[in-house]
């Protein structure tokens, strides 16, 4: 399964897990006598003093897995070996109805904690199997390498943005810092000419690895690459038949690494923003024809293309 398809999924067992830590949490700081008779370690005065810091950690814990952040499930499963390592030597010295209620705390905190394991070690496979390591050749230096994503919705069905985002010869239409796309071999290899910070130009051989008519188009640069890069792109209805929900994700190993993705954020080449403005022409392009600019935007590396672009209409 694609790490596309496997966050949304992870983000909503993150939320899950964070009501659990919450309504733990919020137990444990206003009756700790109740949670420690439920565990039966209401005997032990000890129990009683760590139960609401336990309480105040679960707290912590649920603030960024109720933001849908799965990552955030490997405190939860630090927390729960220490858990389990404390409620084991409980065990070892109860008995009778205190150690059948402790066996059954144990029990529920186990089966919590495998849900917590799992959940975070899905997290790193899902970060690690993005565009990056998926498609890019092994080569490529992956230290530092820039994954970026942004999505939009167009006001036509998924057939049709496919078909206009196929045919790669019009990618340039939207793509300011995209010069030329030429195809070959039946549109499955294509050269690019890009423009680059500095008034320089970057050229790449790529290729398309998976190809699903109205669905999804998944590509990557072939060796010798000047910028070694993959992506992907789904076409989704839009809930309430409101159009084409449009993803795109894009990988690239940028020269200079996380620095350079810095540096070319101070010089307005953002890539996130460079991929959030593609995606707002893609859009003008599909329902009006024809990209539409402010009078206000800014002369510079785009100029030229931007010159064809129709001025947005002056307002009475």
């Amino acid at each position: 399964m694609s790490s596309s398809r496997n966050r949304p999924g992870l983000r909503r067992t993150a939320r899950v897990l964070g009501l659990a830590s919450t309504g733990l949490g919020v137990a444990m700081l206003r009756d700790p006598r109740g949670v420690a008779r439920l565990a039966g370690v209401d005997d032990s005065a000890t129990a009683l003093s760590v139960i609401p810091l336990v309480g105040a950690r679960e707290l912590v814990h649920a603030l960024p897995l109720l933001a849908g952040r799965p990552g955030w499930a490997w405190t939860r499963v630090a927390g729960d070996a220490v858990d389990l390592s404390a409620m084991g030597l409980a065990l070892s010295s109860r008995g009778g109805e205190r150690g059948r209620r402790l066996r059954n705390a144990t029990a529920a905190v186990a089966g919590l904690a495998a849900l917590d394991l799992l959940t975070a070690v899905r997290s790193r496979r899902a970060g690690s199997r993005g565009p990056a390591r998926d498609l890019l050749p092994s080569s490529a230096p992956w230290k530092g390498a820039v994954d970026v994503s942004s999505a939009t919705t167009v006001g036509k069905d998924p057939q049709e943005v496919y078909d206009h985002w196929r045919d790669f010869s019009r990618l340039p239409e939207f793509m300011a810092h995209v010069r030329e796309v030429r195809t070959r071999d039946g549109g499955t290899r294509s050269h690019w000419v890009a423009e680059a910070p500095g008034r320089r130009t970057v050229e790449w051989d790529a290729e398309v690895v998976e190809d699903s008519p109205g669905e999804r188009i998944r590509w990557r640069s072939l060796p010798g690459a000047g910028i070694e890069n993959a992506g992907s792109v789904e076409f989704r209805p839009a809930p309430g038949n409101r159009g084409t929900e449009v993803r795109v994700r894009l990988a690239y190993a940028q020269p200079g690494g996380r620095l350079g993705k810095v540096v070319a954020g101070m010089f307005g080449e953002s890539p996130e923003q460079q991929v959030r403005d593609d995606l707002t022409r893609f859009k003008q392009v599909l329902e009006t024809g024809q990209v539409v600019r402010s009078e206000a935007t800014p002369e510079g590396l785009r100029a030229g293309r931007l010159a064809a672009q129709r001025p947005a209409a002056a307002r009475s």
